[in-house]
């Protein structure tokens, strides 16, 4: 389970009214939460993230309220991970719950510039800057948490495995 992609870049507490404004909230499906996502910090960000692509910001990244529809948005416009040096627990929690993984990794996060193009394993935590040829070592997930992100969340993950 690996993501690669190229960097979109932000700095520290980047709220979840950023992520994905309260005027779109209204919305539930994450296919169009997507449209809006980063809007308010990156009007551009929509249109030009491809699949796969990554997020790399400073510390607190998803501070703000708990909603759960700013991790929905990062994940339905494509971002295959989010690296930063902390997130806000609710964001943590409603990530892998949904099955975005988030990587915590302050020198990554510091290091690594937009445009760059990463590439993270989650089973061993590395994550490797191509543009730079520097890799960095992050905790990988535990291989529940990895269940749960490749299975695309807990609720699935769940009902793959309630009769087991």
């Amino acid at each position: 389970m690996d993501a690669k992609g190229k960097v979109f870049k932000y700095g520290e507490n980047v709220d979840t009214d950023v992520i994905i404004p309260a005027r779109y909230l209204n919305v539930s499906d994450g296919n169009e939460l997507a449209k809006y996502c980063m809007i308010d910090i990156d009007a551009d960000f929509a249109s030009k993230v491809q699949k796969g692509d990554i997020i790399v910001a400073g510390k607190n990244f998803g501070c703000g309220s708990s909603r759960e529809h700013a991790p929905l948005a990062i994940k339905c416009a494509g971002v295959s991970c989010v690296i930063a040096p902390s997130f806000a627990r609710i964001f943590y929690r409603n990530s892998i719950n949904i099955g975005l993984p988030i990587m915590e990794c302050t020198e990554a996060a510091e290091e690594i510039q937009a445009g760059d193009e990463v590439e993270v394993n989650f089973s061993t935590g590395e994550i490797f800057d191509k543009t730079t040829g520097k890799t960095y070592k992050s905790e990988p997930f535990p291989e529940f948490m990895q269940k749960i992100i490749a299975a695309g969340g807990l609720v699935k993950y769940t009902s793959e495995n309630i009769n087991k």
